[in-house]
Protein backbone atom coordinates (compact mmCIF):
# COMPACT_ATOMS: atom_id res chain seq x y z
CA UNK A 1 0.00 0.00 0.00
CA UNK A 2 2.86 2.35 0.80
CA UNK A 3 4.41 1.69 -2.61
CA UNK A 4 1.14 1.94 -4.54
CA UNK A 5 -0.04 5.22 -3.02
CA UNK A 6 3.51 6.59 -2.42
CA UNK A 7 2.71 7.31 1.21
CA UNK A 8 6.31 7.72 2.38
CA UNK A 9 7.26 9.72 -0.70
CA UNK A 10 4.54 12.27 0.07
CA UNK A 11 5.27 12.38 3.80
CA UNK A 12 2.15 10.64 5.07
CA UNK A 13 1.05 7.30 6.53
CA UNK A 14 -1.97 4.99 6.69
CA UNK A 15 -3.47 6.49 9.85
CA UNK A 16 -3.18 10.05 8.53
CA UNK A 17 -4.82 9.13 5.24
CA UNK A 18 -7.74 7.38 6.97
CA UNK A 19 -8.33 10.36 9.27
CA UNK A 20 -8.12 12.70 6.27
CA UNK A 21 -10.67 10.61 4.38
CA UNK A 22 -13.05 10.61 7.33
CA UNK A 23 -12.68 14.39 7.64
CA UNK A 24 -13.42 14.96 3.97
CA UNK A 25 -16.45 12.68 4.12
CA UNK A 26 -17.86 14.51 7.14
CA UNK A 27 -17.59 17.88 5.39
CA UNK A 28 -19.30 16.70 2.19
CA UNK A 29 -21.74 14.08 3.50
CA UNK A 30 -24.50 16.68 3.43
CA UNK A 31 -24.88 15.85 -0.27
CA UNK A 32 -26.37 12.48 0.80
CA UNK A 33 -29.33 14.44 2.22
CA UNK A 34 -29.39 17.42 -0.12
CA UNK A 35 -29.10 15.76 -3.54
CA UNK A 36 -32.19 13.55 -3.10
CA UNK A 37 -34.05 16.55 -1.71
CA UNK A 38 -33.33 18.67 -4.81
CA UNK A 39 -33.70 16.02 -7.50
CA UNK A 40 -36.89 14.64 -5.92
CA UNK A 41 -38.57 18.05 -5.84
CA UNK A 42 -42.32 17.78 -6.46
CA UNK A 43 -42.93 17.25 -10.17
CA UNK A 44 -39.59 15.77 -11.23
CA UNK A 45 -40.74 12.17 -10.95
CA UNK A 46 -37.50 11.03 -9.31
CA UNK A 47 -37.89 8.83 -6.20
CA UNK A 48 -35.96 10.05 -3.18
CA UNK A 49 -34.79 6.52 -2.29
CA UNK A 50 -33.55 5.93 -5.83
CA UNK A 51 -31.65 9.22 -5.93
CA UNK A 52 -30.11 8.41 -2.54
CA UNK A 53 -28.81 5.07 -3.82
CA UNK A 54 -27.48 6.65 -7.00
CA UNK A 55 -25.85 9.49 -5.07
CA UNK A 56 -23.93 7.15 -2.76
CA UNK A 57 -22.85 4.70 -5.47
CA UNK A 58 -21.80 7.42 -7.93
CA UNK A 59 -19.79 9.27 -5.26
CA UNK A 60 -18.18 6.04 -4.08
CA UNK A 61 -17.19 4.87 -7.56
CA UNK A 62 -15.80 8.25 -8.59
CA UNK A 63 -13.86 8.85 -5.38
CA UNK A 64 -12.34 5.37 -5.38
CA UNK A 65 -11.42 5.74 -9.07
CA UNK A 66 -9.75 9.08 -8.33
CA UNK A 67 -7.71 7.46 -5.58
CA UNK A 68 -6.65 4.36 -7.49
CA UNK A 69 -6.14 5.83 -10.97
CA UNK A 70 -4.90 9.37 -10.24
CA UNK A 71 -3.58 8.97 -6.66
CA UNK A 72 -4.88 12.40 -5.73
CA UNK A 73 -6.69 13.32 -2.46
CA UNK A 74 -9.77 14.58 -4.29
CA UNK A 75 -13.26 13.29 -3.47
CA UNK A 76 -16.22 13.53 -5.83
CA UNK A 77 -20.02 13.55 -5.51
CA UNK A 78 -23.10 15.02 -7.18
CA UNK A 79 -22.52 18.72 -7.78
CA UNK A 80 -24.70 21.38 -6.22
CA UNK A 81 -25.81 23.75 -8.94
CA UNK A 82 -25.63 20.97 -11.48
CA UNK A 83 -28.41 19.06 -9.71
CA UNK A 84 -30.41 22.28 -9.60
CA UNK A 85 -30.09 22.55 -13.39
CA UNK A 86 -31.44 19.02 -13.75
CA UNK A 87 -34.42 19.55 -11.44
CA UNK A 88 -35.45 23.13 -12.13
CA UNK A 89 -34.20 23.86 -15.65
CA UNK A 90 -34.30 20.58 -17.53
CA UNK A 91 -37.26 18.83 -15.89
CA UNK A 92 -39.52 21.51 -14.40
CA UNK A 93 -38.46 24.28 -16.83
CA UNK A 94 -38.05 22.59 -20.21
CA UNK A 95 -40.45 19.76 -19.47
CA UNK A 96 -37.99 16.92 -20.05
CA UNK A 97 -38.53 13.62 -18.33
CA UNK A 98 -36.01 12.77 -15.63
CA UNK A 99 -34.55 10.13 -17.94
CA UNK A 100 -33.97 12.73 -20.68
CA UNK A 101 -32.47 15.17 -18.16
CA UNK A 102 -29.99 12.53 -17.01
CA UNK A 103 -29.20 11.78 -20.66
CA UNK A 104 -28.21 15.43 -21.07
CA UNK A 105 -25.84 14.98 -18.11
CA UNK A 106 -24.31 11.92 -19.76
CA UNK A 107 -23.72 13.87 -22.98
CA UNK A 108 -22.14 16.75 -21.07
CA UNK A 109 -19.77 14.36 -19.30
CA UNK A 110 -18.81 12.69 -22.57
CA UNK A 111 -18.16 16.11 -24.13
CA UNK A 112 -15.77 17.02 -21.34
CA UNK A 113 -14.11 13.60 -21.67
CA UNK A 114 -13.45 14.21 -25.36
CA UNK A 115 -11.89 17.58 -24.55
CA UNK A 116 -9.64 15.97 -21.96
CA UNK A 117 -8.50 13.20 -24.30
CA UNK A 118 -7.80 15.68 -27.13
CA UNK A 119 -6.06 18.19 -24.82
CA UNK A 120 -8.61 20.87 -25.77
CA UNK A 121 -9.82 21.48 -22.23
CA UNK A 122 -7.27 24.21 -21.53
CA UNK A 123 -8.06 25.92 -24.84
CA UNK A 124 -11.74 26.10 -23.95
CA UNK A 125 -10.90 27.28 -20.45
CA UNK A 126 -8.79 30.14 -21.80
CA UNK A 127 -11.70 31.37 -23.92
CA UNK A 128 -13.78 32.45 -20.93
CA UNK A 129 -12.65 35.61 -19.09
CA UNK A 130 -11.91 35.22 -15.40
CA UNK A 131 -14.54 37.78 -14.43
CA UNK A 132 -17.29 35.64 -15.98
CA UNK A 133 -15.91 32.45 -14.42
CA UNK A 134 -16.21 34.01 -10.98
CA UNK A 135 -19.60 35.52 -11.82
CA UNK A 136 -21.00 32.13 -12.81
CA UNK A 137 -19.89 30.66 -9.47
CA UNK A 138 -21.43 33.59 -7.58
CA UNK A 139 -24.68 33.40 -9.55
CA UNK A 140 -25.00 29.68 -8.91
CA UNK A 141 -24.38 30.35 -5.22
CA UNK A 142 -27.29 32.81 -5.14
CA UNK A 143 -29.41 30.35 -7.11
CA UNK A 144 -28.71 27.57 -4.61
CA UNK A 145 -29.42 29.90 -1.67
CA UNK A 146 -32.69 31.01 -3.29
CA UNK A 147 -33.73 27.38 -3.74
CA UNK A 148 -32.95 26.84 -0.07
CA UNK A 149 -35.17 29.74 1.00
CA UNK A 150 -37.94 28.47 -1.29
CA UNK A 151 -37.62 24.86 -0.14
CA UNK A 152 -37.78 25.99 3.47
CA UNK A 153 -40.93 28.03 2.93
CA UNK A 154 -39.04 31.12 4.11
CA UNK A 155 -39.92 32.86 0.85
CA UNK A 156 -43.07 32.02 -1.13
CA UNK A 157 -44.86 33.19 -4.24
CA UNK A 158 -46.97 36.32 -4.16
CA UNK A 159 -49.35 37.34 -6.99
CA UNK A 160 -48.57 41.05 -6.57
CA UNK A 161 -44.86 41.17 -5.69
CA UNK A 162 -43.77 37.78 -7.12
CA UNK A 163 -42.14 36.84 -3.79
CA UNK A 164 -42.90 37.49 -0.14
CA UNK A 165 -41.98 36.24 3.32
CA UNK A 166 -43.32 32.83 4.30
CA UNK A 167 -45.70 32.06 7.14
CA UNK A 168 -43.65 31.60 10.30
CA UNK A 169 -46.67 30.32 12.21
CA UNK A 170 -46.20 27.06 10.32
CA UNK A 171 -44.04 24.47 12.10
CA UNK A 172 -41.97 23.43 9.06
CA UNK A 173 -41.09 27.04 8.25
CA UNK A 174 -40.04 27.66 11.85
CA UNK A 175 -37.97 24.48 11.73
CA UNK A 176 -36.23 25.68 8.56
CA UNK A 177 -35.46 29.04 10.20
CA UNK A 178 -34.12 27.24 13.28
CA UNK A 179 -31.99 24.98 11.10
CA UNK A 180 -30.59 27.95 9.21
CA UNK A 181 -29.59 29.66 12.47
CA UNK A 182 -27.95 26.50 13.84
CA UNK A 183 -26.08 25.75 10.61
CA UNK A 184 -24.83 29.33 10.27
CA UNK A 185 -23.51 29.26 13.83
CA UNK A 186 -21.74 25.92 13.32
CA UNK A 187 -20.12 27.10 10.09
CA UNK A 188 -19.18 30.47 11.58
CA UNK A 189 -17.46 28.66 14.46
CA UNK A 190 -15.34 26.82 11.88
CA UNK A 191 -16.50 23.36 12.94
CA UNK A 192 -15.69 20.64 10.43
CA UNK A 193 -18.87 19.05 9.18
CA UNK A 194 -20.87 22.08 10.30
CA UNK A 195 -23.35 21.75 7.44
CA UNK A 196 -23.88 18.05 8.13
CA UNK A 197 -24.23 18.82 11.85
CA UNK A 198 -26.89 21.41 11.07
CA UNK A 199 -28.87 18.88 9.04
CA UNK A 200 -28.71 16.26 11.80
CA UNK A 201 -29.69 18.69 14.59
CA UNK A 202 -32.55 20.13 12.53
CA UNK A 203 -33.85 16.68 11.68
CA UNK A 204 -33.76 15.48 15.28
CA UNK A 205 -35.54 18.62 16.53
CA UNK A 206 -38.15 18.20 13.78
CA UNK A 207 -38.83 14.63 14.90
CA UNK A 208 -39.04 15.60 18.58
CA UNK A 209 -41.70 18.22 17.84
CA UNK A 210 -43.55 16.04 15.33
CA UNK A 211 -42.88 18.38 12.40
CA UNK A 212 -41.33 15.60 10.32
CA UNK A 213 -42.21 11.91 10.76
CA UNK A 214 -40.03 9.34 12.46
CA UNK A 215 -38.39 6.83 10.11
CA UNK A 216 -40.09 3.45 9.97
CA UNK A 217 -36.72 1.77 10.44
CA UNK A 218 -33.08 2.81 10.79
CA UNK A 219 -31.53 0.60 8.11
CA UNK A 220 -32.88 -1.09 5.02
CA UNK A 221 -30.87 -3.36 2.73
CA UNK A 222 -33.51 -3.28 -0.02
CA UNK A 223 -31.86 -0.74 -2.32
CA UNK A 224 -33.87 1.29 -4.83
CA UNK A 225 -32.06 1.01 -8.19
CA UNK A 226 -34.91 2.46 -10.25
CA UNK A 227 -32.87 5.43 -11.53
CA UNK A 228 -29.95 3.35 -12.78
CA UNK A 229 -29.62 3.30 -16.56
CA UNK A 230 -32.49 5.67 -17.29
CA UNK A 231 -30.16 8.36 -18.60
CA UNK A 232 -28.39 5.99 -20.97
CA UNK A 233 -31.61 4.73 -22.55
CA UNK A 234 -32.86 8.27 -23.22
CA UNK A 235 -29.76 9.56 -25.04
CA UNK A 236 -31.33 9.28 -28.54
CA UNK A 237 -34.25 11.45 -27.33
CA UNK A 238 -32.05 14.43 -26.40
CA UNK A 239 -29.88 14.65 -29.51
CA UNK A 240 -31.49 17.93 -30.61
CA UNK A 241 -30.17 21.43 -31.33
CA UNK A 242 -32.52 23.14 -28.86
CA UNK A 243 -30.65 21.49 -25.97
CA UNK A 244 -27.18 22.57 -27.11
CA UNK A 245 -27.14 25.74 -24.93
CA UNK A 246 -28.19 23.73 -21.88
CA UNK A 247 -25.49 21.13 -22.47
CA UNK A 248 -22.99 23.97 -22.88
CA UNK A 249 -24.15 25.62 -19.65
CA UNK A 250 -23.73 22.35 -17.76
CA UNK A 251 -20.37 21.86 -19.38
CA UNK A 252 -19.28 25.36 -18.33
CA UNK A 253 -20.33 24.89 -14.72
CA UNK A 254 -18.71 21.46 -14.39
CA UNK A 255 -15.63 22.39 -16.39
CA UNK A 256 -14.43 25.45 -14.51
CA UNK A 257 -15.51 24.36 -11.06
CA UNK A 258 -13.33 21.27 -11.42
CA UNK A 259 -10.25 23.17 -12.58
CA UNK A 260 -10.46 25.56 -9.64
CA UNK A 261 -11.01 22.73 -7.17
CA UNK A 262 -8.07 20.66 -8.45
CA UNK A 263 -5.68 23.59 -8.15
CA UNK A 264 -7.00 24.70 -4.74
CA UNK A 265 -6.66 21.22 -3.23
CA UNK A 266 -3.19 20.79 -4.71
CA UNK A 267 -2.10 24.15 -3.34
CA UNK A 268 -3.36 23.25 0.14
CA UNK A 269 -1.40 19.99 0.10
CA UNK A 270 1.76 21.29 -1.54
CA UNK A 271 1.23 18.92 -4.47
CA UNK A 272 1.69 21.41 -7.32
CA UNK A 273 4.85 21.71 -9.40
CA UNK A 274 6.72 24.92 -10.23
CA UNK A 275 4.14 25.82 -12.89
CA UNK A 276 1.20 25.26 -10.56
CA UNK A 277 0.17 21.90 -12.01
CA UNK A 278 -0.78 18.85 -9.92
CA UNK A 279 0.71 15.41 -10.66
CA UNK A 280 -1.15 13.30 -13.23
CA UNK A 281 -3.42 16.20 -14.20
CA UNK A 282 -4.80 14.42 -17.26
CA UNK A 283 -5.76 11.40 -15.16
CA UNK A 284 -7.48 13.64 -12.62
CA UNK A 285 -9.49 15.42 -15.31
CA UNK A 286 -10.33 12.14 -17.05
CA UNK A 287 -11.76 10.61 -13.87
CA UNK A 288 -13.73 13.79 -13.18
CA UNK A 289 -15.24 13.93 -16.67
CA UNK A 290 -16.16 10.23 -16.72
CA UNK A 291 -17.68 10.67 -13.25
CA UNK A 292 -20.00 13.33 -14.67
CA UNK A 293 -21.26 10.92 -17.33
CA UNK A 294 -21.47 8.12 -14.77
CA UNK A 295 -23.57 10.26 -12.46
CA UNK A 296 -26.07 10.84 -15.24
CA UNK A 297 -26.14 7.15 -16.09
CA UNK A 298 -26.90 6.24 -12.47
CA UNK A 299 -29.47 9.01 -11.97
CA UNK A 300 -27.46 11.08 -9.48
CA UNK A 301 -26.91 14.15 -11.69
CA UNK A 302 -23.40 15.21 -12.68
CA UNK A 303 -20.67 14.02 -10.30
CA UNK A 304 -17.83 16.49 -9.84
CA UNK A 305 -14.78 17.20 -7.67
CA UNK A 306 -15.52 18.69 -4.24
CA UNK A 307 -13.71 21.69 -2.80
CA UNK A 308 -14.47 20.13 0.61
CA UNK A 309 -11.59 17.78 -0.18
CA UNK A 310 -9.39 20.57 1.14
CA UNK A 311 -10.54 19.73 4.67
CA UNK A 312 -8.99 16.28 4.42
CA UNK A 313 -5.82 17.68 2.90
CA UNK A 314 -5.62 20.11 5.81
CA UNK A 315 -5.63 17.04 8.10
CA UNK A 316 -2.62 15.64 6.27
CA UNK A 317 -4.14 13.72 3.35
CA UNK A 318 -1.69 13.66 0.46
CA UNK A 319 -2.54 10.61 -1.65
CA UNK A 320 -5.40 8.84 -3.34
CA UNK A 321 -5.90 6.67 -0.28
CA UNK A 322 -7.80 9.61 1.23
CA UNK A 323 -10.24 9.47 -1.69
CA UNK A 324 -10.61 5.69 -1.41
CA UNK A 325 -11.59 6.06 2.25
CA UNK A 326 -14.22 8.65 1.29
CA UNK A 327 -15.63 6.30 -1.34
CA UNK A 328 -15.89 3.41 1.11
CA UNK A 329 -17.72 5.63 3.62
CA UNK A 330 -20.28 6.55 0.94
CA UNK A 331 -20.91 2.82 0.44
CA UNK A 332 -21.33 2.33 4.20
CA UNK A 333 -24.08 4.96 4.13
CA UNK A 334 -26.22 2.92 1.71
CA UNK A 335 -28.33 0.99 4.26
CA UNK A 336 -29.52 4.19 5.95
CA UNK A 337 -32.01 5.18 3.24
CA UNK A 338 -35.02 5.30 5.66
CA UNK A 339 -33.34 8.09 7.66
CA UNK A 340 -32.31 9.93 4.48
CA UNK A 341 -35.85 9.71 3.17
CA UNK A 342 -37.23 11.42 6.28
CA UNK A 343 -34.49 14.05 6.53
CA UNK A 344 -34.61 14.96 2.86
CA UNK A 345 -38.33 14.51 2.34
CA UNK A 346 -41.00 17.18 1.89
CA UNK A 347 -43.98 18.06 4.10
CA UNK A 348 -47.07 20.07 3.05
CA UNK A 349 -47.98 23.50 4.41
CA UNK A 350 -50.74 25.95 3.38
CA UNK A 351 -49.71 28.13 0.44
CA UNK A 352 -50.02 31.92 0.15
CA UNK A 353 -53.29 31.64 -1.81
CA UNK A 354 -56.56 30.38 -0.40
CA UNK A 355 -56.79 26.59 -0.59
CA UNK A 356 -53.27 26.25 -2.00
CA UNK A 357 -50.80 23.73 -0.63
CA UNK A 358 -47.03 23.81 -1.09
CA UNK A 359 -44.34 21.32 -0.14
CA UNK A 360 -41.23 22.29 1.81
CA UNK A 361 -38.08 20.44 2.91
CA UNK A 362 -37.27 22.12 6.22
CA UNK A 363 -34.34 19.89 7.22
CA UNK A 364 -32.16 20.22 4.12
CA UNK A 365 -33.20 23.71 2.99
CA UNK A 366 -30.89 25.54 5.47
CA UNK A 367 -27.88 23.64 4.13
CA UNK A 368 -28.56 25.01 0.64
CA UNK A 369 -28.57 28.58 1.91
CA UNK A 370 -25.23 28.10 3.65
CA UNK A 371 -23.69 26.33 0.65
CA UNK A 372 -24.90 29.22 -1.50
CA UNK A 373 -23.03 31.61 0.77
CA UNK A 374 -19.84 29.58 0.47
CA UNK A 375 -20.14 29.46 -3.32
CA UNK A 376 -20.60 33.20 -3.76
CA UNK A 377 -17.56 34.27 -1.72
CA UNK A 378 -15.56 34.43 -4.97
CA UNK A 379 -17.42 37.68 -5.77
CA UNK A 380 -14.40 39.46 -4.28
CA UNK A 381 -12.26 38.39 -7.23
CA UNK A 382 -14.36 40.25 -9.82
CA UNK A 383 -12.69 43.56 -10.90
CA UNK A 384 -15.59 45.88 -10.04
CA UNK A 385 -13.60 48.98 -11.01
CA UNK A 386 -13.41 47.80 -14.64
CA UNK A 387 -16.88 48.31 -16.07
CA UNK A 388 -16.30 46.27 -19.23
CA UNK A 389 -15.59 43.26 -16.99
CA UNK A 390 -17.89 44.09 -14.08
CA UNK A 391 -21.13 44.81 -15.96
CA UNK A 392 -21.29 41.40 -17.72
CA UNK A 393 -20.41 39.76 -14.39
CA UNK A 394 -23.19 41.70 -12.66
CA UNK A 395 -25.74 40.71 -15.32
CA UNK A 396 -24.74 37.07 -14.95
CA UNK A 397 -25.11 37.20 -11.17
CA UNK A 398 -28.44 39.07 -11.43
CA UNK A 399 -30.19 37.06 -14.12
CA UNK A 400 -29.03 33.57 -13.17
CA UNK A 401 -31.15 33.25 -9.98
CA UNK A 402 -33.95 35.56 -11.11
CA UNK A 403 -34.62 33.61 -14.31
CA UNK A 404 -34.28 30.38 -12.30
CA UNK A 405 -32.04 29.17 -15.11
CA UNK A 406 -28.24 28.83 -15.03
CA UNK A 407 -27.82 28.75 -18.80
CA UNK A 408 -29.82 31.98 -19.21
CA UNK A 409 -27.57 33.73 -16.70
CA UNK A 410 -24.47 32.57 -18.53
CA UNK A 411 -26.01 33.69 -21.82
CA UNK A 412 -26.67 37.22 -20.55
CA UNK A 413 -23.10 37.41 -19.34
CA UNK A 414 -21.54 36.22 -22.59
CA UNK A 415 -23.66 38.41 -24.84
CA UNK A 416 -23.13 41.55 -22.76
CA UNK A 417 -19.38 40.87 -22.51
CA UNK A 418 -19.01 40.70 -26.29
CA UNK A 419 -21.19 43.77 -26.90
CA UNK A 420 -19.40 45.93 -24.33
CA UNK A 421 -15.95 44.95 -25.58
CA UNK A 422 -16.98 45.78 -29.14
CA UNK A 423 -18.49 49.12 -28.03
CA UNK A 424 -15.24 50.04 -26.32
CA UNK A 425 -13.19 49.14 -29.38
CA UNK A 426 -11.55 46.11 -27.79
CA UNK A 427 -12.56 43.21 -30.04
CA UNK A 428 -9.16 41.61 -29.62
CA UNK A 429 -9.85 40.99 -25.92
CA UNK A 430 -12.64 38.58 -26.83
CA UNK A 431 -11.65 35.01 -27.62
CA UNK A 432 -13.03 33.86 -31.04
CA UNK A 433 -14.87 31.00 -29.35
CA UNK A 434 -16.74 33.49 -27.15
CA UNK A 435 -18.15 35.26 -30.24
CA UNK A 436 -19.63 31.99 -31.43
CA UNK A 437 -21.12 31.14 -28.05
CA UNK A 438 -22.61 34.63 -27.65
CA UNK A 439 -24.27 34.34 -31.07
CA UNK A 440 -25.60 30.91 -30.13
CA UNK A 441 -27.14 32.25 -26.93
CA UNK A 442 -28.64 35.22 -28.79
CA UNK A 443 -30.31 32.84 -31.25
CA UNK A 444 -31.65 30.75 -28.38
CA UNK A 445 -33.14 33.81 -26.66
CA UNK A 446 -34.72 34.94 -29.94
CA UNK A 447 -36.20 31.49 -30.57
CA UNK A 448 -37.36 30.93 -26.98
CA UNK A 449 -40.96 32.16 -27.53
CA UNK A 450 -41.35 29.75 -30.45
CA UNK A 451 -39.67 26.84 -28.64
CA UNK A 452 -41.80 27.20 -25.51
Amino acid sequence: MDAFFRLSERGTNLRTEVVAGLTTFMTMAYIIFVNPSILSTEGTGLPISGVFFATCVAAAAASIAMGLFANYPLALASGLGLNAVVAFTLILGLGLSWQQAMAVIVLEGLLVTVLVLTNLREAVMNAIPMSLKFAIAVGIGLFIAFIGLKNGGIVVQDPATYLTLGDFTQGPVLLAAFGLAVTLVLVALGLRGGILGGILITGIVGMVFGIIPLPERVVDFRFDTSTVGGGLLAIPEVLQLTLVPVVFALFMTDFFDTMGTVIAVGQEGGLLDEEGRPPHLKRILLVDSLAAAGGGALGASSVTSYIESGSGVAEGGRTGLTSVVVGLLFLLALPFSPIIGVFGGSVPIPGPEQGQQIFVSPVTAPALVVVGFLMMTSVRYIPWDRFDEAIPAFLTILTLPLTFNISYGIGFGFISYVLIKLARGKPGEVHPLLYGVAILFALVFAAEPFIS
